[in-house]
Protein backbone atom coordinates (compact mmCIF):
# COMPACT_ATOMS: atom_id res chain seq x y z
CA UNK A 1 0.00 0.00 0.00
CA UNK A 2 1.32 3.44 -0.88
CA UNK A 3 1.93 5.68 2.14
CA UNK A 4 2.21 8.97 0.22
CA UNK A 5 -0.57 11.00 -1.42
CA UNK A 6 -1.18 10.48 -5.12
CA UNK A 7 0.95 12.76 -7.24
CA UNK A 8 3.45 13.50 -4.47
CA UNK A 9 7.07 13.26 -5.60
CA UNK A 10 9.07 10.72 -3.60
CA UNK A 11 12.60 9.41 -3.20
CA UNK A 12 13.80 5.96 -2.16
CA UNK A 13 15.93 5.50 0.96
CA UNK A 14 17.59 2.46 2.53
CA UNK A 15 16.84 1.41 6.10
CA UNK A 16 18.95 -1.56 7.09
CA UNK A 17 18.53 -3.20 3.68
CA UNK A 18 14.84 -2.28 3.36
CA UNK A 19 13.98 0.24 0.64
CA UNK A 20 11.22 2.69 1.50
CA UNK A 21 9.82 5.81 -0.15
CA UNK A 22 9.66 9.22 1.55
CA UNK A 23 8.41 12.62 0.31
CA UNK A 24 10.98 14.42 -1.83
CA UNK A 25 12.02 17.61 -0.04
CA UNK A 26 10.49 16.43 3.25
CA UNK A 27 12.29 16.52 6.57
CA UNK A 28 13.73 13.02 6.21
CA UNK A 29 14.91 13.65 2.65
CA UNK A 30 16.56 16.93 3.67
CA UNK A 31 18.03 16.09 7.06
CA UNK A 32 18.21 12.29 7.53
CA UNK A 33 17.33 12.68 11.24
CA UNK A 34 19.89 15.50 11.75
CA UNK A 35 17.53 18.49 11.66
CA UNK A 36 18.23 22.20 11.38
CA UNK A 37 16.22 23.33 14.41
CA UNK A 38 16.37 26.99 13.39
CA UNK A 39 14.78 26.15 10.04
CA UNK A 40 12.11 23.95 11.66
CA UNK A 41 11.30 26.73 14.14
CA UNK A 42 10.29 28.90 11.18
CA UNK A 43 7.54 26.43 10.19
CA UNK A 44 4.25 28.13 11.19
CA UNK A 45 2.92 24.78 12.45
CA UNK A 46 5.73 24.52 15.03
CA UNK A 47 5.26 26.62 18.18
CA UNK A 48 8.89 26.33 19.29
CA UNK A 49 11.93 24.05 19.45
CA UNK A 50 13.38 24.78 22.91
CA UNK A 51 12.39 21.30 24.11
CA UNK A 52 14.59 19.72 21.44
CA UNK A 53 17.62 21.93 22.03
CA UNK A 54 18.01 20.20 25.41
CA UNK A 55 18.10 16.74 23.77
CA UNK A 56 21.28 16.26 21.74
CA UNK A 57 21.09 13.45 19.21
CA UNK A 58 23.55 10.57 19.22
CA UNK A 59 24.40 8.12 16.45
CA UNK A 60 23.77 4.45 17.18
CA UNK A 61 23.88 1.18 15.29
CA UNK A 62 20.51 -0.53 15.02
CA UNK A 63 18.64 -3.18 13.00
CA UNK A 64 17.72 -0.38 10.56
CA UNK A 65 21.37 0.63 10.16
CA UNK A 66 23.24 3.57 11.62
CA UNK A 67 20.77 6.21 12.79
CA UNK A 68 20.45 9.23 15.02
CA UNK A 69 18.35 9.09 18.19
CA UNK A 70 15.99 10.36 19.47
CA UNK A 71 13.41 10.82 16.71
CA UNK A 72 11.86 14.30 17.09
CA UNK A 73 8.15 15.08 16.74
CA UNK A 74 7.78 18.87 16.48
CA UNK A 75 3.99 19.13 16.18
CA UNK A 76 1.64 16.32 17.17
CA UNK A 77 -1.77 15.58 18.68
CA UNK A 78 -3.06 12.51 20.50
CA UNK A 79 -6.22 10.95 21.93
CA UNK A 80 -6.29 8.20 24.57
CA UNK A 81 -9.12 6.13 26.00
CA UNK A 82 -8.14 4.40 29.26
CA UNK A 83 -10.24 1.41 30.31
CA UNK A 84 -10.49 -1.06 33.16
CA UNK A 85 -10.18 -4.73 32.17
CA UNK A 86 -9.97 -8.01 34.08
CA UNK A 87 -6.39 -8.90 34.99
CA UNK A 88 -7.15 -12.51 34.03
CA UNK A 89 -7.92 -11.48 30.44
CA UNK A 90 -4.91 -9.15 30.33
CA UNK A 91 -2.50 -11.87 31.45
CA UNK A 92 -3.53 -14.06 28.51
CA UNK A 93 -2.04 -11.39 26.20
CA UNK A 94 1.08 -10.53 28.19
CA UNK A 95 4.43 -12.32 27.99
CA UNK A 96 5.15 -14.23 31.18
CA UNK A 97 7.81 -11.76 32.26
CA UNK A 98 5.39 -8.82 32.47
CA UNK A 99 2.57 -8.16 34.93
CA UNK A 100 -0.45 -5.87 34.57
CA UNK A 101 -0.61 -2.60 36.48
CA UNK A 102 -3.61 -2.98 38.81
CA UNK A 103 -5.34 0.07 40.30
CA UNK A 104 -7.44 -2.42 42.29
CA UNK A 105 -6.91 -6.17 42.72
CA UNK A 106 -8.16 -8.11 39.72
CA UNK A 107 -8.45 -5.12 37.40
CA UNK A 108 -5.82 -3.69 35.08
CA UNK A 109 -5.57 -0.75 32.70
CA UNK A 110 -5.71 -0.96 28.91
CA UNK A 111 -5.80 1.86 26.40
CA UNK A 112 -6.61 2.76 22.84
CA UNK A 113 -4.60 5.67 21.45
CA UNK A 114 -4.57 7.66 18.24
CA UNK A 115 -1.71 9.88 17.06
CA UNK A 116 -1.29 12.53 14.39
CA UNK A 117 2.28 13.67 13.68
CA UNK A 118 2.08 16.80 11.54
CA UNK A 119 5.78 17.72 11.61
CA UNK A 120 8.45 15.17 12.50
CA UNK A 121 11.85 13.85 11.46
CA UNK A 122 10.28 11.08 9.36
CA UNK A 123 7.53 13.30 7.87
CA UNK A 124 3.77 13.34 8.41
CA UNK A 125 2.04 10.14 9.48
CA UNK A 126 -0.73 8.84 11.73
CA UNK A 127 -0.75 5.94 14.14
CA UNK A 128 -3.02 4.00 16.52
CA UNK A 129 -2.40 1.50 19.28
CA UNK A 130 -3.96 -0.96 21.69
CA UNK A 131 -1.74 -1.24 24.75
CA UNK A 132 -1.59 -2.63 28.27
CA UNK A 133 -0.26 -0.73 31.29
CA UNK A 134 2.34 -2.93 33.02
CA UNK A 135 4.42 -2.79 36.16
CA UNK A 136 7.93 -1.41 35.58
CA UNK A 137 10.09 -4.41 34.72
CA UNK A 138 12.76 -3.73 37.34
CA UNK A 139 10.66 -2.04 40.02
CA UNK A 140 9.60 -5.04 42.06
CA UNK A 141 6.36 -4.64 43.99
CA UNK A 142 4.48 -1.47 42.99
CA UNK A 143 2.60 0.27 45.77
CA UNK A 144 -0.64 2.21 45.42
CA UNK A 145 1.11 5.56 45.89
CA UNK A 146 3.55 4.67 43.09
CA UNK A 147 0.60 3.98 40.81
CA UNK A 148 -1.18 7.23 41.67
CA UNK A 149 2.02 9.22 41.17
CA UNK A 150 2.70 7.55 37.83
CA UNK A 151 -0.80 8.24 36.52
CA UNK A 152 -0.80 11.84 37.74
CA UNK A 153 2.61 12.65 36.29
CA UNK A 154 2.21 10.71 33.02
CA UNK A 155 5.02 8.26 33.75
CA UNK A 156 3.83 4.83 32.70
CA UNK A 157 5.13 1.53 31.34
CA UNK A 158 3.33 -0.41 28.61
CA UNK A 159 3.22 -3.45 26.38
CA UNK A 160 1.77 -2.85 22.91
CA UNK A 161 -0.45 -5.39 21.15
CA UNK A 162 -1.10 -3.57 17.88
CA UNK A 163 0.34 -0.44 16.28
CA UNK A 164 -0.85 0.32 12.73
CA UNK A 165 0.66 3.33 10.96
CA UNK A 166 0.00 5.25 7.75
CA UNK A 167 3.54 5.48 6.33
CA UNK A 168 6.11 3.02 5.08
CA UNK A 169 9.11 4.55 6.86
CA UNK A 170 7.24 4.55 10.18
CA UNK A 171 6.37 0.87 9.72
CA UNK A 172 9.91 -0.24 8.89
CA UNK A 173 11.53 1.84 11.63
CA UNK A 174 8.94 0.78 14.19
CA UNK A 175 8.88 -2.92 13.32
CA UNK A 176 12.51 -3.60 12.45
CA UNK A 177 14.14 -0.98 14.64
CA UNK A 178 11.94 -1.02 17.74
CA UNK A 179 10.27 -4.43 17.66
CA UNK A 180 6.73 -3.02 17.63
CA UNK A 181 3.81 -4.87 15.94
CA UNK A 182 3.41 -2.31 13.14
CA UNK A 183 1.75 -2.56 9.75
CA UNK A 184 0.68 0.01 7.15
CA UNK A 185 -2.98 0.81 6.59
CA UNK A 186 -5.28 3.72 5.78
CA UNK A 187 -5.52 5.63 9.03
CA UNK A 188 -7.20 9.00 9.50
CA UNK A 189 -6.79 11.05 12.68
CA UNK A 190 -8.21 14.57 13.06
CA UNK A 191 -8.00 16.40 16.37
CA UNK A 192 -8.93 20.01 17.09
CA UNK A 193 -10.34 22.01 20.00
CA UNK A 194 -13.91 20.89 19.36
CA UNK A 195 -13.82 17.40 17.84
CA UNK A 196 -11.65 14.28 17.85
CA UNK A 197 -12.16 11.64 15.15
CA UNK A 198 -10.15 8.65 13.99
CA UNK A 199 -10.64 5.72 11.63
CA UNK A 200 -8.39 2.71 11.18
CA UNK A 201 -9.04 0.65 8.05
CA UNK A 202 -8.73 -3.12 7.89
CA UNK A 203 -7.23 -5.15 5.06
CA UNK A 204 -10.38 -4.98 2.94
CA UNK A 205 -10.98 -1.24 3.33
CA UNK A 206 -13.61 -1.64 6.03
CA UNK A 207 -13.45 -0.33 9.58
CA UNK A 208 -11.11 -1.94 12.08
CA UNK A 209 -11.55 0.69 14.80
CA UNK A 210 -13.11 4.17 14.81
CA UNK A 211 -13.51 6.99 17.32
CA UNK A 212 -15.75 10.04 17.37
CA UNK A 213 -15.79 12.32 20.40
CA UNK A 214 -16.08 15.83 21.70
CA UNK A 215 -12.61 17.13 22.56
CA UNK A 216 -12.29 17.82 26.30
CA UNK A 217 -11.65 21.49 27.21
CA UNK A 218 -7.97 22.20 26.73
CA UNK A 219 -5.50 23.78 29.12
CA UNK A 220 -2.37 25.50 27.81
CA UNK A 221 1.00 24.62 29.37
CA UNK A 222 4.16 26.68 29.18
CA UNK A 223 7.14 25.14 27.37
CA UNK A 224 8.79 22.65 29.70
CA UNK A 225 6.00 22.75 32.30
CA UNK A 226 4.61 19.28 31.61
CA UNK A 227 6.82 16.51 30.26
CA UNK A 228 5.62 12.92 30.59
CA UNK A 229 7.21 9.62 29.67
CA UNK A 230 6.14 6.21 28.43
CA UNK A 231 8.42 3.18 28.56
CA UNK A 232 7.45 0.35 26.20
CA UNK A 233 8.84 -3.19 26.34
CA UNK A 234 9.54 -5.20 23.19
CA UNK A 235 11.61 -8.18 22.13
CA UNK A 236 14.22 -7.65 19.41
CA UNK A 237 15.93 -10.82 18.17
CA UNK A 238 14.58 -12.61 21.23
CA UNK A 239 16.05 -10.14 23.74
CA UNK A 240 14.06 -7.68 25.86
CA UNK A 241 14.44 -3.97 25.14
CA UNK A 242 12.86 -0.83 26.57
CA UNK A 243 11.93 2.23 24.53
CA UNK A 244 11.55 5.65 26.14
CA UNK A 245 9.13 8.18 24.64
CA UNK A 246 9.19 11.67 26.21
CA UNK A 247 6.08 13.77 25.57
CA UNK A 248 6.12 17.56 25.87
CA UNK A 249 2.53 18.65 26.50
CA UNK A 250 1.48 22.13 25.30
CA UNK A 251 -2.34 21.92 25.16
CA UNK A 252 -4.31 19.06 26.72
CA UNK A 253 -7.47 18.14 28.58
CA UNK A 254 -9.21 15.19 30.23
CA UNK A 255 -12.83 14.03 30.45
CA UNK A 256 -13.84 11.53 33.13
CA UNK A 257 -17.19 10.67 31.58
CA UNK A 258 -17.82 9.06 28.20
CA UNK A 259 -21.15 10.67 27.29
CA UNK A 260 -19.63 12.34 24.22
CA UNK A 261 -17.29 9.48 23.28
CA UNK A 262 -18.16 6.81 20.70
CA UNK A 263 -15.68 3.99 20.06
CA UNK A 264 -16.67 1.63 17.26
CA UNK A 265 -15.17 -1.84 17.04
CA UNK A 266 -15.18 -3.38 13.58
CA UNK A 267 -13.26 -6.25 12.02
CA UNK A 268 -9.48 -6.29 12.21
CA UNK A 269 -6.39 -6.72 14.34
CA UNK A 270 -6.98 -3.74 16.61
CA UNK A 271 -10.57 -4.65 17.40
CA UNK A 272 -9.60 -8.29 17.94
CA UNK A 273 -6.87 -7.24 20.37
CA UNK A 274 -9.19 -4.95 22.30
CA UNK A 275 -11.96 -7.55 22.49
CA UNK A 276 -9.49 -10.12 23.82
CA UNK A 277 -8.83 -7.85 26.83
CA UNK A 278 -12.55 -7.76 27.71
CA UNK A 279 -12.61 -4.08 28.78
CA UNK A 280 -15.32 -3.31 31.32
CA UNK A 281 -15.59 0.47 31.19
CA UNK A 282 -13.76 3.62 30.13
CA UNK A 283 -12.50 5.67 33.06
CA UNK A 284 -10.93 8.66 31.28
CA UNK A 285 -10.49 10.29 27.89
CA UNK A 286 -7.35 12.34 27.36
CA UNK A 287 -6.75 14.56 24.33
CA UNK A 288 -3.63 16.58 23.58
CA UNK A 289 -4.37 19.01 20.77
CA UNK A 290 -0.77 20.23 20.69
CA UNK A 291 2.40 18.58 21.88
CA UNK A 292 5.89 17.40 20.98
CA UNK A 293 7.85 14.23 21.60
CA UNK A 294 11.27 12.60 21.55
CA UNK A 295 11.28 8.86 20.80
CA UNK A 296 14.54 7.20 21.80
CA UNK A 297 15.91 4.06 20.19
CA UNK A 298 15.37 0.93 22.30
CA UNK A 299 18.04 -0.24 24.71
CA UNK A 300 18.59 -3.75 26.14
CA UNK A 301 16.91 -4.22 29.50
CA UNK A 302 16.62 -6.88 32.20
CA UNK A 303 13.09 -8.24 32.49
CA UNK A 304 12.88 -10.82 35.30
CA UNK A 305 10.39 -13.66 35.21
CA UNK A 306 6.98 -12.88 36.71
CA UNK A 307 7.42 -15.75 39.13
CA UNK A 308 10.99 -14.96 40.16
Amino acid sequence: MSSTPKGQDTVKVDLGGREVTVPRGGLYDRYRMSPDLDAIARDPRVSGVDFFRQLPKTRVDSPIGSTLTPNFYYTMSTARLTMLAPSKAIRTRLPGELSPLEPVPGLGLVSVMFFRYDVCDIDFYTEATVGIAVKPARHGKLGFLDLVTGLKNDHLDAYVLSLPVSSEIAQVRGHDGYGFPKWVTDLDVDIDDSRTTARVANGTGGVDLALSAATPPQRAYASGERVGSLTSYTRINGEWHSTLNQTHVLNAGTARGTRDVALRLGEGRMSDDLRSLKPKRTIRFDVMTEGQAALHMPVPTSVPSRNS
